[in-house]
């Protein structure tokens, strides 16, 4: 999660998550299984599909100061490195892509093609999903209304000649997903089914192999709102159920592998991060010093996940004040 925006800028350590996976399968091709065209497929530069994962990017934050604008240009950096040396074939933005609650802005999409640049300056194909704060409102700042007044608000849109292009109400996850998909080819983000929204970016992506019949899968990559923001930080029930007829539809005997991303921690990660901070074990972050931000309720996604033994990893990712811990 995000720091305060209170809070001095350099008090605070910032942070970019990045995680890299291989998928061991030969000449590995990815297609939405909700469907885009066969020559919209995903092709591997060899012999395993190499997948990086962005998190908490925040790009935005504090983004009135000469720090906030700072830190995203060492996020660029950072992910520009990573591609460049690792040059993954796929890269999943993890949520909290920007820290909308800073942003006065009417469309805050501006600030999440910055973070996307990198992947799409290189022709590597992405998928997003959505964060706590990445269609928060605004925030105002209560040291804005010291003494010393509040500073001049900068908005950066393509025509800022005006005062009413900003805007404090934040830029909707419907607004946000379809500038993405409109903008960038490159992109196999998705909507998600009408009947989960207020939840938007619930799909899922096919591993398929052309040595094999294309429509021979080898693995599935499940992406799930996890909420927040502009509505509770939860994956629903109606979520579970849709993942739960998703996968048996798709992987009704469970014998193909399966991914599953989503951002905000679970409840069940607390006890987790206890049972490991009393055992010291090893973890980049701070779980030993802070609680676990967790969803706001539990809603049956964990049982599900318990059940199915084709789920190998999942990952979920934030970032906290002072650092990070996935």
């Amino acid at each position: 999660m995000a720091k305060s925006p209170n809070r001095s800028p350099a008090s605070n350590a910032w942070c970019t998550i990045t995680v890299l996976f291989l998928i061991c399968q030969k000449f590995v091709t990815v297609r939405p299984e909700d469907g885009l065209a066969d020559d919209r497929c995903l092709r591997s530069k060899g012999s395993s599909f190499k997948v990086a994962l962005f998190a908490d990017l925040h790009f935005g934050e504090d983004a009135w100061t000469d720090w906030g604008p700072h830190q995203d240009f060492n996020s660029v950096k950072v992910m520009s490195t990573v591609l460049d040396l690792e040059s993954p074939d796929f890269v999943v933005y993890l949520g909290d892509v920007i820290t909308a609650n800073n942003l006065p802005v009417h469309n805050a999409s501006l600030y999440w093609d910055q973070a996307i640049s990198p992947t799409r300056a290189r022709n590597i194909p992405w998928a997003s999903l959505f964060g706590n704060h990445d269609d928060a409102p605004f925030e105002w700042p209560i040291d804005w209304f010291s003494s010393s007044g509040i500073p001049q608000i900068l908005c950066p849109s393509a025509n800022a000649s005006r005062g009413d292009k900003c805007s404090f109400k934040g830029t909707t996850r419907l607004e946000l997903m379809n500038n993405e998909i409109r903008r960038n080819s490159m992109s196999y983000s998705q909507f998600g089914p009408r009947n989960l929204w207020p939840s938007v970016s619930n799909y899922v992506l096919t591993v398929v192999s052309p040595k094999r019949d294309h429509k021979s899968p080898v693995m599935f990559m499940y992406f799930l709102d996890s909420g927040g923001g502009s509505y509770p930080q939860v994956i629903s029930t109606i979520q579970s159920e849709w993942f739960h007829n998703k996968s048996q539809e798709v992987n009704p005997d469970s014998s193909i592998p399966e991914i599953v991303f989503w951002h905000i921690p679970s409840k069940a990660y607390k006890k987790v991060a206890k049972e490991a901070a009393s055992k010291r074990t090893q973890c980049v972050g701070s779980m030993f010093e802070e609680p676990v931000a967790a969803q706001d309720a539990e809603m049956g996604m964990m049982k599900l996940l318990k059940k199915r033994p084709s789920v190998k990893v999942r990952f979920t990712l934030i970032c906290n004040i002072d650092s990070c811990c996935g």
